[in-house]
């Protein structure tokens, strides 16, 4: 399930919690919601950048564990091996 971003509307009739943006978890097929689960005052969705890039769980680790080999490439049609 995403995470969603929510931000006030109105930032004069918020309360601390969206005042700033917030997340919320929410299944893909959900429509975006329109009110602050704390004061009820009216939010928007915000577009967020997606989570990518390096994998911080050790995934070249279990890779080389379970027998696969990772190759760099270091010219036209020269790789290196790095395991």
């Amino acid at each position: 399930m995403p995470i969603r971003e929510y931000s006030a509307i109105d930032p004069k009739k918020s309360c601390s919690h969206c005042k700033v943006r917030f997340e919320q978890v929410e299944p893909m097929d959900a429509p975006a919601g329109n009110v602050c689960p704390e004061c009820g005052n009216t939010v928007q969705r915000q577009i967020s950048a997606p989570s990518v890039g390096g994998s911080q769980s050790g995934f070249d680790d279990r890779a080389k564990s379970a027998g696969f080999q990772k190759l760099k490439k270091t010219g036209h049609g020269e790789y290196e091996k790095k395991y």
